[in-house]
């Protein structure tokens, strides 16, 4: 079992709340970067979590994975054993399929998960994926990538970084396109969907699509730019994000 898939970018004995962030195709949870921006009471009530997936980072020879069944596996008792605070997930693109699912998979197997799941820049699950990018020629592959908006110019330049990178990237677009939707009864924990306004991969229609995954509050919000509104649109983002954590922290109080 990977010992380096949890990173908590500054531990809060203090809090009542953590928040577990799931990994976009080929990115590290951009979470870190947030907790400065939080407000007091967030920063002080909210653990921040982010998951790394293994074979991810540069240094470590663990395998990647190209599906989804088996990484759950991994993350299943490494989230489990975390019972000590009530916890959210957030997970954007790849993020949020994997966020969803494990949700799924701690309920059927009797665990505890997390009381709401914030899904970002991704379509409902059970209207389907896109097409096969993970099996495009190289060339082909990049130009898709720059079309998402995530992979800075320069890195895509740089064909001894692209090189190093592609692997693992592939792996990861592979993991969701192998993705194949099981209905189940609708989770019981409130969630929220964000979206982007000019986002060419998810329509705000796909985006409404999640409220008929939950039994509980269901919101949406879009955001204006691409893909990765979450990085052109940071301050709006995490002002939101904050609001939605806020209303999770109120229920608890209210339910205690």
């Amino acid at each position: 079992m990977p010992t380096n898939c949890l990173r908590f970018p500054r531990p809060n004995p203090a809090a009542t709340l953590r928040l577990f962030c799931f990994p976009y195709a080929g990115g590290a949870p951009p979470c870190v970067t947030w907790i400065d921006r939080f407000p007091p009471e967030i920063r002080r009530k909210v653990e921040l979590c982010s998951i790394h997936l293994p074979g991810r980072d540069s240094g470590h020879r663990e395998p990647v994975f190209y599906e989804l069944s088996p990484l759950l596996n991994i993350l299943e008792p490494i989230i489990a054993s975390y019972d000590d605070l009530p916890c959210a997930f957030f997970g954007h693109s790849m993020g949020a399929l994997l966020s969803f699912e494990l949700a799924r998979q701690l309920r059927r197997n009797g665990i505890p998960g997390p009381i709401h799941l914030t899904v970002s820049g991704h379509r409902a699950p059970q209207l389907g994926g896109h097409g096969a990018i993970h099996k495009m020629p190289d060339h082909e592959f990049r130009a898709k990538l720059r079309e998402f908006g995530g992979t800075p110019e320069p890195v895509l330049q740089d064909a001894e970084l692209m090189e190093l990178l592609t692997p693992a990237l592939r792996a990861d677009f592979a993991l969701c396109e192998s993705y194949s939707y099981t209905a189940e009864l609708p989770l019981d924990c409130s969630i929220t969907a964000f979206g982007g306004n000019e986002d060419p991969r998810v329509s705000c229609d796909e985006v409404s699509a999640w409220r008929n995954q939950t039994t509980r509050a269901f919101s949406i919000r879009m955001f204006p730019g691409g893909h990765f509104f979450l990085q052109s649109a940071v301050s709006l983002f995490v002002r939101v994000l904050s609001q939605d954590l806020k209303d999770v922290l109120r229920r608890l109080l209210s339910a205690s």
